[in-house]
């Protein structure tokens, strides 16, 4: 398993004053420094030995999400009003609601333009 195929992330913490390493697929470990690249390379580190420990005790290893395959497709429910505001909203911008939802979770709703109408 190569530790480097993990999502990393550094991200200033304002709590502590310090960069925080943090890595997606254990989100339970993090790493603090004051430097910057400081902090991914403690949290690769902290990674890599925590995955030699699962290894050695035969625990399962988190896929990297780099190298998982994602289908398109998400489930989604809400309320039934919920459902015929967006259905009509659908309508009125004459997208279909698959495209319009789309649209709103990637931030590009709105406007017929913006809906690549």
């Amino acid at each position: 398993m190569n530790v480097k195929h993990y999502s990393y992330r550094v991200l200033w913490s304002q709590e502590d004053q310090e960069y925080v390493g943090l890595c997606a697929e254990f989100p339970a470990l993090s790493w603090l420094d004051e430097e910057q690249a400081a902090a991914l390379e403690g949290i690769v580190r902290l990674v890599r030995d925590v995955v030699a420990d699962m290894e050695a005790s035969g625990e399962p290893i988190p896929e990297p999400l780099s190298q998982k395959k994602f289908s398109g497709k998400i489930s989604l429910r809400t309320t039934p009003a919920v459902h015929r505001d967006l259905a009509l909203s659908a309508a009125e911008n004459g997208v279909s609601l698959n495209r319009l939802i789309n649209a709103l979770i990637t931030g590009r709703g709105g406007c017929k333009a913006e809906l690549g109408c």
